[in-house]
């Protein structure tokens, strides 16, 4: 019998997480918001049963539940969860900050429960090949890391988006919405952070209180250097870089394969049989969808990872799942690169 989820958050959570779910063989069975009238809409359009304003009313009715609502509320709607003896998967940023992230890796210890984070860029495939291949030794000994990014995605002012994602008090901000994915990624490729050098920044022509642009230098704990820089509000064509040099190599992905060069010269790497994903859907124009086709293959695998845990059997996976111990590892990070910012890019250990 297939296990039963409520999904809160109508955005993101209806868009991703009710497709993905289904594709891990999950029961999706109520989808909860905060506006009826919407709610019930979206609910209708997913075609999921149950419309709810009240995350309490459905906890009885399923195994488990997924949030993908605005970072500050992620601390009691988690605890909602964990106390009814649910599930969780939480999106990213995990919580306002350090330790409302320990209070919940508490909380889901105490209650022994499954408890993911929404990091599915772990099994992008160029993302994980490319890790692979760190830690197969293709590179040696790993030692300068650059990620660089700029889009278009807040770019124009006139374009709608969500309040929260513009208020710092609501853990809106780049760094949180997309930086999140990045500082969990290197943790993955290359392990722990030791400290960080930082500035955020808006970019775009807008008066808010929270950056769509951050530029990060770090240090790891095995000696690499890294550099970090995003923006979210560049105006032209997206552009960007991820590449990882060692002692014995280079590894990269462009155009959404990853490379390798070394003394032999350079290769595509080819796609392990296990990192391979679902073939992912058409790339779409309608407002909202700009990323769906690339997140719903790598959220398909997470999910499969969360229903195996909620089904208590053995799981296997091609990358480290990501759990709420990898959320507050992300936000130590997080936090600590909002002090060296504020500290106008003092460094700070993490």
């Amino acid at each position: 019998m297939a296990p039963t989820v409520a999904v809160v958050g109508t955005a993101f959570g209806a868009r991703v997480h009710v497709p993905a779910l289904r594709a891990a063989g999950f029961d999706v069975v109520a989808l909860v918001g905060t506006d009826p009238d919407r709610t019930a809409r979206r609910a209708a359009r997913v075609d999921v049963p149950v419309a709810s304003t009240t995350l309490g009313d459905v906890l009885g009715a399923v195994d488990a539940v997924t949030i993908a609502t605005p970072p500050a509320t992620h601390k009691l709607l988690v605890l909602a969860a964990i106390r009814a003896g649910k599930h969780v998967v939480c999106e990213k940023p995990f919580t306002l900050g350090t330790t409302e992230a320990r209070d919940l890796v508490a909380a889901a210890e105490r209650a022994q429960v499954t408890a993911l984070i929404g990091h599915e860029f772990r099994w992008a495939t160029d993302r994980a090949i490319l890790g692979r291949a760190i830690r197969d030794g293709m590179i040696g000994e790993p030692r300068l890391a650059t990620l660089v990014q700029y889009v278009d995605l807040v770019a124009d002012p006139t374009a709608r988006m969500p309040g929260w994602w513009f208020d710092r008090r609501l853990g809106g901000g780049w760094l949180g919405a997309s930086g999140s994915h990045l500082v969990d990624q290197l943790r993955v490729w290359l392990g722990e952070f030791a400290s960080v050098s930082a500035a955020l920044r808006v970019v775009s022509d807008r008066a808010v209180t929270a950056e769509d642009s951050f530029t990060v230098r770090a240090r790891m704990r095995n000696g690499c250097d890294v550099v970090l820089q995003q923006t979210a509000g560049a105006f032209g064509p997206a552009a960007g870089i991820s590449r990882v040099t060692g002692s014995d190599g280079t590894v990269w992905i462009e155009g959404g394969r990853a490379w390798v060069a070394d003394a032999a010269g350079a290769r595509e790497l080819e796609v392990p049989v296990d990192l391979r994903l679902p073939t992912p859907l058409p790339a779409s124009d309608a407002p909202g969808h700009a990323y769906t086709h690339l997140e719903i293959g790598p959220y398909t695998r997470l999910c499969e990872a969360f229903r195996a845990g909620v089904e208590d059997r053995p799981t296997e996976s091609a990358v480290p799942i990501p759990t709420f111990a990898d959320g507050l590892a992300d936000m130590q990070v997080l936090d600590a690169i909002r002090a060296s910012a504020a500290a106008d890019g003092a460094r700070v250990s993490v």
